[in-house]
């Protein structure tokens, strides 16, 4: 660019442009403004599905089971029991900062573990998540025909790390967070938000096509589904 500095913005002005809009507007000029505008993208996709609840549940079930994550449907007011039966002799578990309120199911929780929170403003050590005998989180939304959950950093879902990092993951599905369709879930996202994609427990297959499971997150992966 005629070796001129250029920074991560500039103004033209009264706008401040980021980098990305500082090339594509020197692109712009360089080639006297003819460039071909971008041709509309055609959305003919499904884009709502007509399943039941019961039906999405099924599918969820179905799916997530397929790709061997251990599932459990359960009413409300047993989530505190279900969790406890999950976290088994775990020494600790690991839960972001909604779920340490004291009006939340989870407050009184009937295990021994040692509760350890976990917030942006007070963020667990690796060395510490590592050691957690699990975490315990809520999810975002959750799509029935992939099979996969999306987390998006809220505070009942916690910074990416701490699902990642320990090696079982208990997850919270309530039964209105289930959707069919892709599309569906992404109108429920915030954009901006930091998403987390889980379908089944971290897993892959080196060239001889053997599953590996926890390479790139937790090796055990318990979703209870709650009416």
């Amino acid at each position: 660019m005629n070796g001129e500095t250029t920074s991560a913005a500039w103004t033209t002005g009264t706008t401040a442009l980021s980098a990305k809009e500082e090339i594509l507007a020197r692109v712009r000029g360089a080639i006297g403004g003819n460039a071909a505008s971008a041709p509309r993208v055609p959305r003919a996709y499904r884009r709502e599905s007509d399943l039941s609840t019961e039906e999405r549940i099924e599918l969820l079930v179905d799916r997530l089971v397929d790709y061997r994550a251990d599932v459990e449907v359960i009413d409300a007011a047993d989530l505190a029991d279900a969790v406890a039966r999950r976290l088994g002799d775990a020494p600790s578990y690991v839960v972001p900062p909604a779920l340490d309120e004291a009006t939340h199911p989870l407050a009184e929780i009937p295990t021994a573990a040692r509760r350890l929170v976990d917030s942006p403003e007070s963020p667990l050590e690796v060395g510490i998540l590592d050691q957690a005998g699990a975490v315990v989180t809520s999810s975002a939304v959750s799509v029935a025909q992939t099979g996969t959950i999306f987390l998006d950093g809220s505070p009942d879902q916690g910074r990416r790390a701490i699902t990642l990092v320990p090696d079982h993951h208990i997850c919270i599905v309530p039964v209105a967070s289930i959707v069919a369709l892709v599309p569906e879930a992404l109108e429920r996202l915030t954009p901006t938000r930091p998403t987390t994609m889980i379908s089944g427990p971290s897993a892959t297959s080196d060239i001889e096509l053997e599953r590996v499971e926890g390479v790139h997150g937790p090796r055990h992966l318990d979703v209870l589904i709650v009416r």
